[in-house]
């Protein structure tokens, strides 16, 4: 089974804890969504499970291999990675960003044939992109090119995907879209960790939350189980009501 173990995991910069000995897991067949406040130690967490950047202690395996050890194209074929920056370096067709999923395969862009040529198709179709497919990416709208980074990582086809704030700066309606598309993804056999600041989306996708503040993971467990007014109020500092996944935020405390 493909699964993403992290143990105890820490990062320090200088006199600063980053992540203090954070453990979860992700397998497939979970749609997790990490929490916290801004500067909580979300992005890093996640960067340290992958083996991105270097813990001052702890280990993260990737089906049971230490993930420092994995060469690049090893991890891109296990875990699909969406980073919360996703600069373009030149305005490209939508086509040819999406089939930069396939370079872990060894595809070149440009040149895609068989499997990798039908993954690339397989991925458009599933974020709607068919008829923008030619379109220079710099032509496209906040939400259209979230689904586009959507569509490159998803045609990867690796088993886990990993998603730092995939809904940002998008509106209600492709947010919706944006986790219908992870959803789908867990539905047809993925795992997905995704980074969220929308408590109520959350609630509504995840089968499990995990919740940071100050560096440390203080739950981990399904939105029944783990999303409390106390919890709102413990890590974001807001009183609020809580009626299942229906939240009412009061304000701040």
């Amino acid at each position: 089974m493909t699964e993403l173990v992290a143990t105890g995991l820490t990062l320090k910069a200088k006199d600063a804890v980053l992540v203090d000995n954070a453990s979860f897991t992700l397998a497939k067949g979970e749609l997790v969504a990490l929490l916290g406040p801004n500067g909580a130690g979300k992005t890093s967490l996640i960067r340290l499970s992958l083996g991105l950047e270097t813990p001052t202690a702890g280990k993260a395996r990737l089906n049971d291999v230490d993930v420092e050890t994995l060469d690049p194209i090893a991890r891109a074929r296990a875990v699909a990675y969406l980073p919360q920056q996703r600069p373009l370096a030149w305005p490209a067709r939508v086509r040819d960003v999406v089939a930069l999923g396939r370079y872990s395969h060894g595809a070149a862009v440009g040149r895609l044939r068989g499997a990798d040529a039908e993954a690339v198709d397989r991925a458009i179709a599933a974020c709607d992109l068919v008829h923008l497919a030619n379109r220079p990416a710099d032509t496209l709208s906040g939400g259209e090119l979230a689904r586009m980074h959507c569509a490159r990582a998803f045609a990867a086809e690796a088993p886990l995907l990993v998603a730092d704030e995939p809904t940002g700066a998008l509106d209600p309606r492709h947010q919706f879209r944006i986790m219908d598309l992870v959803k789908s993804f867990v539905d047809n056999g993925g795992g997905a960790l995704v980074v969220l600041h929308d408590i109520q989306l959350a609630a509504r996708y995840a089968s499990r939350l995990i919740w940071m503040q100050a560096g440390r993971i203080i739950a981990d467990g399904s939105p029944a189980e783990t999303l409390t007014a106390k919890r709102l109020e413990t890590v974001y500092g807001v009183r609020a009501r809580v009626d299942g996944t229906r939240i009412e935020m009061d304000g701040a405390l």
